[in-house]
This record gives structure tokens, C-alpha cells and sequence, in this order.
């Protein structure tokens, strides 16, 4: 099983992050946090790096049939997204989803293959969209 669900884009990286947060809305899936690691490792740790965003994704239909299922699976809530800029050449942006399927392999939670099915091809859906935008 992959990690991830992902993509490059020949996109400028500001452009990715309102791209991907658009595809993501057109999938029903909302934005509840989101990290700048790029920042948050300049302030703390005087670090630099590549352009770094952790998006906070939910789709709320999803995560309240998956809190039925198993409580405990909120631990592994909201799905991850990450937009960064490629070392290798900034002028590409990888996105990258967090596998759904990994929720029920980590819990061991057979009723949740279908959830994470599902948002596994909404997921797909919208890192599609960017790799056809």
C-alpha cells in the first residue's frame, strides 16, 4: 500500500495551494488546519527549506461515518495534504494525499474500508483535477 496519492504540477506553488484547495472543496472536503512548515521551522529553528504546507483536510460526511465506526479514528483525522515545492526544481509543486486505506490497515477496523474507499477516490479525484488543470 502507498503512503500517498500524489502528483507534480508545472505550477508556481502559491497557484498549487488555491488550485488544490479548490479541487479539495469540489470534492466536499474542507480545510480545518493548516501548517507552513517552511515558516514555522525559519521561526523556531532558523532553518530554511523548501516551500512546505500541511493542509488539515475533512470532509465531514466521511469523518462522521468513520468516528461511528471507531471512535478512536479521529487520532488519524483529517486527512493530510501537503504541497511543497520540488527541491530538485522549484518551478514544480508536488501535492501529495494521504493514502485513506491507511486508516484501516493502522486500526485494524474492517468497517472502515469502505470510508476510506470512498475517500480514497475523492482524494484521487482531486489530485486528478491538478494533474489535468
Amino acid at each position: 500500500m502507498t503512503l500517498s496519492i500524489s502528483t507534480v504540477v508545472n505550477s508556481p506553488f502559491k497557484d498549487t495551494v488555491e488550485k488544490t484547495r479548490a479541487v479539495l472543496a469540489d470534492q466536499g472536503f474542507g480545510v480545518l488546519t493548516e501548517i507552513n512548515v517552511t515558516e514555522t521551522l525559519k521561526t523556531k529553528l532558523d532553518k530554511d527549506m523548501e516551500n512546505y504546507l500541511i493542509l488539515g483536510a475533512c470532509n465531514p460526511v466521511l469523518a462522521h461515518r468513520a468516528l461511528g465506526v471507531q471512535r478512536q479514528i479521529g487520532l488519524l483525522l483529517p486527512c493530510n495534504v501537503v504541497v511543497r515545492s520540488d527541491p530538485a526544481d522549484p518551478a514544480l509543486t508536488i501535492v501529495e494525499a494521504m493514502n485513506p486505506n491507511l486508516m484501516v490497515q493502522v486500526s485494524g477496523e474492517s468497517g472502515l474500508a469502505p470510508i476510506a474507499d470512498e475517500a480514497t477516490a475523492k482524494l484521487t479525484a482531486a489530485i486528478t483535477a491538478l494533474t489535468n488543470s
